[in-house]
């Protein structure tokens, strides 16, 4: 049974509707990946800010 010009205007539509939507749950998964990534990157300069503070405490005493 052949397509006639409605059926082919509605496969077009739902196949864009389709493709928006994959597309809107990829940009999410890689929002909340890089959200992630923030957060650990965040943890990180944390731990080394207070490394960081110790070290320069250490050498304040040193000096004195």
């Amino acid at each position: 049974m052949p397509f006639g010009v409605q059926e082919f205007t509605l496969a077009i539509i739902v196949g864009t509707l389709s493709a928006i939507v994959y597309a809107l749950r990829v940009l999410v998964l890689m929002e909340r990946r890089i959200a992630r990534i923030e957060g650990h990157t965040e943890r990180a300069v944390g731990k080394l800010l207070k490394e960081e503070t110790k070290i320069e405490k250490s050498l304040k005493r040193r000096k004195k």
